[in-house]
């Protein structure tokens, strides 16, 4: 069904909730494994139906923020949301604690055990109310950032459209460009910094009622956290510091000498070429359908994938006033659909989306099928490894979407893939901070952002900017404010999709399987020892990192 014709109706909470308890009471009283196994089977279509229309009005919410009705529903499951996840709780719990547990963990597997007792540590009902508070600031904090506008060159523009101007090739456009963003930044970085105060004031809250000292152990079980710890993502960020600072460093000076720059400032930081960087050639109805070709010869999974998303409409990709910013994917349990939402805005970004987006999607459509829902828990360090990667496997279609500048646009990928993991670290770092410390003052959290500037990017120079140069980049960054500690799991996923990339370069083929059983295995097993069965080395082994750093640089 295409997503312009899925019908929507709001989820009726009463009925829900005696669905729910009706499915609680033959949990508890199931007499055998499989009369427990057949209720699960009715729990999975319950919750696939909720998750569907709370989804679809998420998504058409984003597409236009201002839209009276989606803007009421979405307000309604702010409210719903912790509800219902109250809900699920009780019935985890009765999962957990069946006599018939070791029949279920044949089922669904022991890693949706683990899963359930994360979650029974990270949720009480009691917190119901402070999270109905959270999801309104982060509500309130997308809002904002969905109605940005910022007069320049003549028009009326979104964050979206301004990066146009601030990658521009003219060096004097692109500073001025990002002066106004910063000027437009420091305008709001008071209501920014009273939303996010509020926020770790209240997750702080939250965790201390559960009885932890801080955020930070109730953060790393919000984001199913089962295999690995906060003392690994220290040795991880430490490897970071050691090996790609100075490789990215590399890279910057190389990327500068290219532009015949001598006095690097911040605003040149997103410019790899003196002519620009290379755009996309072609309409976004033509990149689509470059997108296609390109899935049709990738492989015959690839191409029944494409063609179920194109012709069901399971994109919605152009940017338009009042979006929400940013990209994702999101699945339509009842639909079996996966859907993809971005902001088209005429530069390479457009095939990112075309290329990391579908990588989620083309995952959520090979498990689409799958029974066992459970299966689809992966944690987003693992999600994203499938996002990563595509974005490799696709170099050799690139041609298709950049024309003459083809080895230009691999160039910037491979060297903004690179960049990115630095500050990826930051942004994880200055969180741990952030939570360890609540009561930091807004002003203490921005010197805590420009001093992470200096060990994991000491080569940007902010030209004395009165927000940027003063610590103030974090708030730009939604995943701050919305998802807690997930921004490591890109840096994770970077460091797993940059070893497909050295394995690609040697056996395409070879590497296209493992990447197909990697997306098959979702989540039957945990994270370190999915890594093993595909030969990967765990981001978090000493050395690690290192070595790949010096297979990238045979790569420059």
């Amino acid at each position: 069904m295409k997503f312009s014709e899925m019908p929507y109706t709001r989820v009726d909470m009463e009925a829900v909730k005696d669905r729910m308890m009706t499915l609680i009471a033959n949990a508890k009283n199931a007499r055998s494994g499989e009369e427990l196994f057949e209720n699960h089977r009715k729990y999975y279509k319950l919750t696939g139906e909720v998750e569907t229309m709370w989804t679809i009005a998420s998504i058409r919410h984003g597409i236009d923020t201002t839209d009276p009705f989606y803007e009421a529903e979405h307000d309604f499951y702010d409210e719903a949301g912790p509800l219902f996840q109250n809900l699920m709780q009780t019935y985890a719990r009765t999962l957990y604690e069946s006599p018939f547990r070791p029949y279920m963990e044949e089922k669904i597997g022991k890693v949706a055990f683990k899963n359930i007792e994360i979650a029974l540590k990270s949720f009480d009902e009691k917190l119901i109310p402070m999270l109905q508070e959270e999801n309104a600031l982060t509500t309130r904090y997308m809002k904002l950032m969905a109605n940005v506008k910022i007069e320049f060159n003549g028009e009326t523009c979104n964050l979206t459209r301004m990066r146009v101007y601030q990658t521009h090739q003219d060096r004097s456009i692109r500073k001025a460009a990002t002066k106004a963003l910063s000027d437009y930044f420091l305008s709001v970085t008071d209501e920014l910094d009273e939303i996010y105060d509020k926020l770790v004031k209240n997750r702080t809250a939250q965790a201390r009622a559960l009885g932890y000292e801080n955020y930070v152990q109730l953060g790393y079980y919000r984001m199913g956290r089962n295999d690995y710890c906060r003392a690994d993502v220290e040795r991880f960020r430490k490897q970071v510091k050691e090996s790609f600072v100075p490789f990215v460093s590399k890279i910057n000076a190389a990327r500068t000498a290219r532009l015949g720059i001598f006095d690097p400032k911040f605003y040149d930081a997103g410019v790899f070429f003196n002519e620009g960087n290379p755009d996309p050639v072609g309409t976004p109805e033509e990149i689509l359908e470059s997108g296609r070709k390109m899935y049709h010869e990738l492989s015959p999974e690839t191409a029944e994938f494409i063609d179920f998303m194109l012709e069901n409409e399971l994109f919605d990709v152009l940017g338009r006033p009042n979006k929400q910013q940013g990209g994702y994917m999101t699945f339509l349990p009842v639909y079996k659909a996966p859907f993809i939402f971005a902001n088209f805005n005429g530069t390479s970004a457009d095939v990112d989306v075309i290329t990391h987006e579908c990588g989620h999607a083309f995952q959520g459509f090979l498990m689409r099928d799958e029974e066992i829902r459970e299966y689809g828990d992966i944690g987003m360090e693992t999600a994203e490894i499938h996002s990563m990667s595509m974005e490799y496997f696709t170099y050799g279609w690139m041609q298709s979407f950049f024309g003459d500048r083809y080895r230009d646009y691999l160039k910037m990928h491979f060297e903004d893939s690179c960049t990115f993991v630095p500050y990826g670290c930051m942004v994880d770092e200055f969180q741990h901070i952030v939570y360890e410390n609540p009561d930091m003052t807004p002003a203490e959290r921005k010197q805590v952002w420009a001093e992470l500037e200096k060990s994991y990017r000491p080569d940007i120079d902010f030209d004395g900017d009165p927000f940027f140069g003063q610590g103030g980049y974090w708030q730009r960054q939604q995943h701050i404010f919305n998802s807690p500690f997930y921004y490591i799991d890109y840096v994770l996923a970077s460091v797993c999709a940059m070893q497909f990339k050295v394995r690609m370069d040697e056996d395409f083929e070879g590497a296209w399987k493992t990447y197909l059983k990697l997306c098959r295995f979702a989540a039957r097993d945990f994270y370190r020892n999915m890594l093993a069965d595909a030969g990967l080395d765990s981001p978090f082994a000493e050395g690690t990192v290192e070595k790949l750093v010096n297979a990238l640089e045979t790569r420059l």
